[in-house]
């Protein structure tokens, strides 16, 4: 039976064990936090990778205590716990196709900046089209991702098992902390590809104007790639007169840093999850 995700992640999460262990406040306090990023622009991506990651190592400090290990163990639950362990597989290959489009991004800006430092026209107009083409491939490699991600999503199911009470109840909180981490991957993902724009002009006053920012700056409605995107755009298309080679460098420097703060949120929040993927190997293997 499908779950409706919103009122999934927005319903109130259930606690396990009855009497709360520290850890299931802590899982509770991260997931709350995460679902209320959902309806506010005061969280940048990269503190919501963060959050992710807090989320996740909790999930794993719970995997740990003896009563969770117990109780999924059962071999009633060994459906359960493969169902986790394919979701925690997904979660693990949508960061890897953020990593790689990130890395195609870095690779196309590298090309670029050099054009830019010793100025060719021609050499320039060339690496132009090169990232162009490159960001045209990953927008189209995140979009089967977005619309894989949506079938995930559709495709999680409740918890009707013969389980316990409490276990059910854990289970869904696993199964929680898996939806959010789709919902956030899935903002991410459309981030990277400049979807979450504003109209033209508002990009045109930015490029006109640039500013030093980072990925953790709390001005969390510009998006970067957006901006490098139509900046190239306007200046091929000669619209933008005032451009010159100072700011533009300045957009890719923004850009740069952007990227290296998703990199490295992405990464962290991949080796948790692949820590927690391992907890429930041992508890699946048990």
């Amino acid at each position: 039976m499908a779950t409706d995700m919103n009122t999934s992640l927005h319903g109130r999460s259930n606690s396990v064990p009855s009497a709360p262990h520290p850890f299931i406040s802590q899982y509770d306090e991260h997931l709350n936090r995460l679902k209320a990023s959902e309806a506010t622009s005061s969280f940048t991506i990269c503190s919501k990778l963060n959050g992710l990651h807090a989320l996740h190592e909790c999930t794993d400090m719970i995997l740990q205590l003896a009563s969770t290990q117990q109780a999924l163990s059962r071999e009633s639950c060994k459906t359960w716990v493969d169902e986790l362990l394919e979701g925690s597989l997904r979660l693990l290959d949508i960061c890897g196709i953020a990593k790689d489009v990130l890395l195609q991004s870095t690779e196309s800006i590298n090309g670029l900046q050099l054009t830019v430092r010793r100025w060719c026209e021609t050499a320039f107009k060339i690496e132009g089209g090169k990232y162009l083409s490159s960001r045209k491939k990953a927008k189209k490699t995140i979009q089967k991702a977005l619309e894989n991600i949506k079938g995930f999503k559709k495709g999680m199911i409740s918890t009707t098992s013969n389980a316990d009470d409490e276990t059910r109840s854990m289970i869904k909180n696993l199964k929680e902390a898996e939806a959010v981490t789709l919902i956030q991957l899935e903002t991410l993902l459309s981030f990277i590809s400049g979807s979450r724009g504003k109209n033209k002009w508002s990009i045109i006053s930015k490029l006109r104007q640039p500013k030093r920012v980072s990925c953790d700056s709390d001005q969390s409605n510009t998006n970067e790639f957006e901006v490098l995107d139509k900046a190239l755009q306007l200046v091929f298309h000669k619209t933008c007169n005032n451009m010159n080679v100072e700011s533009f460098q300045l957009h890719m420097g923004n850009l740069e840093l952007c990227i290296q703060g998703l990199d490295a949120g992405i990464q962290h929040l991949e080796r948790q999850l692949i820590r927690t993927r391992v907890s429930l190997l041992n508890i699946y293997n048990h």
